[in-house]
């Protein structure tokens, strides 16, 4: 009798297409824990970008310059809501180059990065919602990965030098894939894609005018 708790086929061929997906060279891609309550069965992974990273595993990217999530969600009944039984969430968050925090047009432009790496990856998708937020945060003292300070007590001093304001965009979103046979692979392309755009990197192929041709 089969496991009712085990991943049906169905998900396991979602989860398979998504991970068969090559990412550029500049992209890390890391398996992330999945949310266990948002839906029966679910599956993430992280997106990390750094302008100067080319797939050597040399570079630093404790404070990458745009990260992203993914996460699949999958629930066998379906959900209305959904308009069916698969989901996709996704978050990015982008440094900001000086001056563009506050730029009316940065939603629409964070909005159509989305929309237009969908749209040129061919994925199907329904029931696309989500919001895009500008932010700004300057450090005090300091904290290292656990949340815990570094030393001293942090309630007195100016903010970090090292770490002036920083201003970022973040966008998160959620859609429904209209793929009837659960190849998801185009949603992993557009979301390689989306991350790709917001941290500034050219599309595959071109090359960037700060750099000549071999």
């Amino acid at each position: 009798m089969p496991d009712p708790n085990s991943p049906p086929p169905l998900f396991r061929r979602a989860v398979a297409s998504l991970d068969a997906v090559a990412p550029r060279p500049e992209l890390v891609v890391r398996p992330l824990e999945a949310p266990p309550r948002l839906a029966p069965f679910s599956w993430a992974t992280s997106v990390e970008a750094d302008i100067g990273h080319r797939g050597d595993g040399t570079d630093d990217l404790d404070e990458p310059d745009t990260s992203g999530r993914l996460i699949l969600l999958h629930d066998p009944d379906g959900q209305d809501r959904w308009q069916g039984s698969f989901r996709l969430v996704c978050f990015v968050q982008a440094r900001l180059e000086p001056g563009q925090l506050g730029d009316d047009m940065l939603p629409r432009i964070g909005w159509s990065w989305l929309t237009d790496a969908l749209e040129h990856a061919g994925a199907g998708f329904t029931a696309l919602g989500g919001t895009v937020t500008q932010t700004s945060s300057v450090r005090f003292g300091g904290l290292r990965q656990d949340g815990l300070p570094e030393g001293g007590d942090g309630r007195e001093g100016p903010p970090r030098e090292d770490h002036p304001r920083e201003d970022d965009v973040e966008l998160r979103a959620s859609w429904t894939p209209t793929e009837s046979d659960a190849d998801l692979a185009r949603h992993a392309v557009a979301f390689g894609s989306l991350v790709a755009t917001a941290a500034g990197l050219p599309p595959v192929g071109a090359v960037p005018l700060s750099r000549s041709p071999g």
